[in-house]
């Protein structure tokens, strides 16, 4: 793999991972197009972890303070020494929480359809109808109205159900980023916490699908060189960086039914192919 192609390739992750046009299989079909045919184990982890270090970055002070909070606080609500908190910080607690609740759905529903990944990576059909799926939900986005009663609040069954809705986002053609935001967006949620929800609730389920992948597979070098592995990775948080911060601005805008298109065009392009 030479460096210019590792720039590429991280870049498509970058810009994949959160715009909502489903990441999965784009590594896949750039690597072949590049006469790449036998995947690089390690750098596929190494890009997932530039993507997954540009949330961290971008949500840096949401997390040290849900991370505070999450400490201070029991789930109850109910503060784990006798020093008072203040109402944000009790906020931030329930919000922890309530990711943890999100997350357990998610890990369910993923492990499942991990076991029959090798069937729902190879039909090109079914990723074509999951592309549909996703560009009908996007398009949809542009007429879910905020519920002026619920505004920024999370619920329980609200965050397991998007939780829910990540964990069916494991099958390919599957946008996580634009089916969670979504779900939010259809119960009513602000827009912006919607995003924000949405990608901190992506930091475990990011984590956990490295750990199945880093333990399913030899993470070997595959011939590639540290240096562009480290240049593929940089480039995936660069530009997926620059890719979410946009899409979050899109979000707030009420403009994320813009990548209807591409999904149904590439839906199309995965419907012939398999035909």
């Amino acid at each position: 793999m030479a460096p210019l192609q590792a720039v590429i390739l991280g870049a498509i992750q970058g810009l994949t991972e959160f715009f909502p046009v489903s990441s999965s299989g784009h590594l896949v079909i750039f690597q072949q197009l590049m006469g790449l045919n036998e995947p690089v184990l390690l750098f596929d982890i190494s890009v997932h972890v530039g993507t997954l270090a540009a949330i961290l970055c971008y949500y840096v002070k949401d997390i040290l303070r849900l991370a505070t909070a999450f400490s201070r606080v029991f789930p109850w609500g109910e503060p784990k020494n006798s020093q008072p908190v203040s109402p944000e910080t009790l906020a931030d607690s329930r919000m922890a929480w309530l990711i943890i609740a999100g997350t357990v759905p998610t890990a369910l529903i993923g492990y499942g359809l991990n076991t029959v990944s090798d069937v729902l990576f190879s039909s090109l059909v079914l990723v074509g109808l999951a592309l549909v799926a996703t560009g009908t939900i996007v398009l949809a986005t542009r007429w879910a109205q905020p519920d002026p009663g619920k505004g920024s609040a999370v619920t329980l069954k609200t965050a397991l159900w998007i939780g829910t809705v990540q964990g069916v986002a494991v099958i390919p053609g599957i946008s996580r980023s634009g089916s969670t935001i979504a779900a939010a967006l259809f119960c009513g949620i602000d827009r912006d916490t919607a995003a924000r929800f949405s990608f901190l609730l992506s930091v475990p389920a990011i984590l956990g699908a490295l750990v199945l992948e880093i333990s399913g597979g030899d993470a070997g070098t595959g011939g590639v060189s540290a240096g562009v592995i480290a240049i593929g990775t940089a480039a995936a948080f660069v530009v997926g960086y620059a890719a979410l911060s946009l899409l979050v601005k899109m979000v707030k805008k009420g403009r994320l039914y813009v990548f209807a298109p591409y999904c149904f065009l590439l839906a199309a392009a995965a419907l012939m192919a398999g035909g």
